[in-house]
């Protein structure tokens, strides 16, 4: 069983997601709500809007679409995006690009566990926690 994460936006997937790609790299691809049967069902401006973006580069796979619910887009400190780094640098190469337009909300510290852990919270809204155990074979 894996799990993956799943973001919502409010017509600016696109823009994100290729952030996310610069950031992390891997294979990107694009579904728009023109290149579906529900083109017929909304109006013309949303057609450009992603159905479903996928951003995949290696064992994980980052998901992400325009499509809001009725009750609006809510933002909350409830849910994180987890990233289990590889390495040091990469961690802290992931971290500062993370970072560019957004709010660290914990620097990259070696832990009590001796991992390096940091957060922050991404221009997008979205929260992101960083992880890398050098004695983990990831």
């Amino acid at each position: 069983m894996t799990i993956h994460s799943y973001l919502t936006f409010n017509g600016n997937c696109r823009e994100a997601m290729n952030f996310y790609k610069d950031c992390l790299g891997g294979e990107l691809t694009f579904q728009t709500i023109g290149e579906t049967p529900l083109a017929d069902k909304m109006p013309e401006k949303m057609k450009g809007y992603i159905l479903h973006a996928s951003l995949t580069n290696g064992n994980f796979n980052l998901m992400g679409s325009d499509m809001v619910p009725q009750e609006g887009l809510i933002k909350g400190n409830s849910v994180s995006l987890s990233l289990m780094c590889s390495s040091e640098d990469e961690i802290n190469s992931c971290f500062k690009k993370l970072c560019y337009g957004g709010q660290p909300t914990h620097p990259l510290e070696v832990t009590f566990w001796g991992a390096t852990l940091g957060g922050l919270t991404d221009r997008y809204g979205h929260h992101w926690l960083l992880h890398y155990d050098k004695n983990l074979k990831n």
